[in-house]
């Protein structure tokens, strides 16, 4: 990490109520660019209602979230990916109905700035996008071992290639920063480990941030440079996987006894 450079994502201060509970209280963290940050907690901690905050679908009361320096508050949900940002969701929101490609292409489609009235007149100019589409599509899924299965219906898929289809498409919209929401659930060991060495490699090869929430603390330990940990809506802990996982609060949090958080 530099000392100087802008981080990719900074939130500061983020305070979040619903009626009169408190989700948030005063969050602060920043994720450097190239880097790999988790963000962990018990249930209730704030771990969705902050992701769903840097992604527009939640208000916030007070605070700032910043990408690449720019505020994002005033961003709507459908423009975050004009923002640099993309993700994933704990419950898939994929289109079930449609094939492998057609899910992926819509996460292009996400980044275009075409319209119906300029599609109609040049029609030429859209096919011409449209293949370059599929093509970037098609490469997608070929990195992620889904090319195979490009023309099978999503719904008829085993819940662990579903996940990799989601993140197929999250990826199409050539994210600065990817957001990944319980990418290991429902995956088992195997899958669990061959993900690692995807979320490496994504960072690795294609320069993107990434901020991932997660249950799987063997998952966020072994990938991410930084963790930054939430219980009842406040940050507390931040710091490298070793030294969140001594961390005497972290430890309190977890299990209220002296065992280190590593663990599932």
């Amino acid at each position: 990490m530099t000392g100087t450079a802008t981080p990719l994502l900074e939130v500061e201060n983020v305070r979040v109520t619903f009626g009169g509970i408190v989700a948030l209280d005063g969050v602060s963290f920043s994720v450097q660019r190239g880097s790999i940050a988790g963000l962990i907690g018990p249930n209730g901690a704030g771990k969705t209602t902050l992701f769903n905050c840097i992604s527009r679908i939640y208000q916030v009361d007070t605070g700032a979230i910043r990408v690449d320096g720019q505020p994002i508050l005033d961003t709507p949900t459908h423009g975050i990916s004009s923002a640099g940002l993309s993700r994933t969701f704990q419950n898939l929101a994929l289109f079930g109905k449609l094939s492998v490609l057609d899910n992926v292409m819509i996460g292009a489609h996400a980044r275009t700035t075409g319209n119906f009235v300029n599609d109609a007149l040049r029609l030429f100019g859209v096919r011409q996008r449209e293949a370059a589409i599929r093509d970037e599509a098609m490469a997608l899924l070929e990195e992620l071992r889904l090319d195979g299965i490009a023309g099978e219906l999503v719904a008829a898929l085993p819940f662990g290639t579903q996940k990799r289809v989601e993140l197929a498409r999250a990826l199409a919209s050539r994210p600065t920063l990817l957001m990944l929401d319980e990418p290991a659930g429902g995956l088992n060991h195997d899958e669990v480990e061959e993900f690692k060495d995807v979320v490496r490699r994504i960072r690795d090869e294609r320069r993107i941030s990434i901020l991932l929430v997660e249950h799987h603390m063997n998952l966020v330990m072994s990938v991410s440079d930084q963790v930054v940990v939430l219980n009842f809506g406040r940050k507390i802990a931040e710091g490298t996987p070793s030294q969140v996982q001594r961390d005497p609060h972290v430890i309190e949090a977890y299990l209220g006894s002296g065992n280190a958080a590593g663990g599932h």
